[in-house]
């Protein structure tokens, strides 16, 4: 059997780096029309912009705060063949800056109904590279929603459009008791309330009678993620507090990673890829719960087969503290192109 079914991992996610206009602009060299953007402006402290396919061009949501959904038409127009049009908002556009987006395939549809779960919900999704855009109404009950992946997805991560709140991580590493929030450095918080206590399945994922999961009468839109042999890892690690750090093997040469300790509250999450640092060490970094400009700082290294810590700095390598992260490919570990070490 071959090692993976995604010979060329930029097909489904890819890292694009551009300039801003400060009017209309047409972004491209994604190298498919994506259907999840994330954008952040690398040059300034601006809020990360998040647009989807199923919420359509013309909403927005701020992954590092608790905003709720809001009109788009400054920041997004358009998700496009090879790409997506931005407007003259600066956190997407600001003339002459310097902006990332990262960028993710579902099905290039704005979703069809999905009755697996007791709440009947809207999804667009990727079976070949485990990724879905889930969008539903809440209950405040106990409830179960489809994701439309075929296998039980390893990280979600939903959010309320309709009203304001905190942004809510699934991650099986840290299991169906507790859950993280992307827009803050809170550690780990434990309730029934938002998975039930219950693993995702292959056709669901279990919601609680919880505000920020499951609110009765809003709307809410879930990133659900899976893991694809060569292409996608979510897993864990425990930090050694070493410039010789630890290594994290994903089966895969990694083009993008982002990180959060789980144990101890006030520590950043991080995001790493391999648009902003092509070479190594890995020492571009953004923050998904804050809006602040690129920085340099912490160290990595993307080797062929995983990444290895190559700091001690205690946000990403304290000794015996927990870590999860969330990863993907450039290139399988093996396969037509198989990688190398950087």
């Amino acid at each position: 059997m071959a090692y993976t079914t995604i010979k060329k991992p930029s097909d489904y996610f890819n890292t694009k780096l551009y300039t801003g206009t400060g009017s209309s602009n047409a972004v491209t060299g994604v190298g498919f029309q994506p259907d999840l953007v994330w954008i952040k402006n690398r040059s300034q402290a601006d809020w990360h912009q998040a647009f989807n396919v199923v919420s359509g061009a013309s909403n927005v949501l701020y992954p590092n705060e608790t905003a709720a959904e809001s009109n788009a038409s400054t920041s997004f127009v358009s998700f496009d063949s090879d790409g997506f049009t931005v407007n003259t908002n600066d956190g997407t556009n600001g003339n002459g800056e310097s902006l990332v987006a990262w960028n993710w395939l579902a099905d290039n549809t704005s979703g069809s109904s999905n009755t697996d779960g007791s709440i009947t919900s809207t999804v667009s999704a990727n079976t070949t590279s485990g990724f879905s855009i889930v969008s539903y109404t809440g209950t405040l009950s106990t409830d179960t929603v489809g994701h439309g992946l075929g296998v039980a997805p390893a990280m979600i991560i939903i959010k309320a459009r309709t009203f304001v709140e905190d942004w809510t991580v699934y991650h099986q590493s840290v299991g169906n008791t507790v859950k993280l929030n992307l827009n803050n450095n809170d550690a780990t918080n434990a309730s029934v309330n938002y998975w039930q206590n219950t693993t995702p399945t292959s056709s669901v994922f279990y919601i609680g009678a919880n505000d920020r999961v499951n609110k009765s009468g809003d709307n809410y839109i879930a990133y659900c993620f899976a893991e694809k042999k060569g292409f996608s890892k979510f897993g864990s690690y425990t930090g050694n507090g070493n410039a010789d750090g630890t290594f994290i093997y994903t089966g895969f040469k990694p083009a993008f990673v982002m990180i959060k300790e789980t144990n101890t509250a006030g520590t950043d999450w991080r995001m790493m890829d391999n648009k902003r640092s092509t070479f190594n060490l890995v020492d571009d970094r953004l923050f998904p719960n804050l809006s602040s400009a690129e920085s340099a700082g912490d160290g990595y290294d993307f080797l062929s087969n995983g990444f290895k810590i190559r700091s001690s700095g205690g946000d990403f390598n304290g000794s015996g503290d927990n870590y999860i992260y969330m990863a993907f490919a450039e290139e399988p570990l093996v396969g037509d192109n198989p990688a190398t070490a950087r």
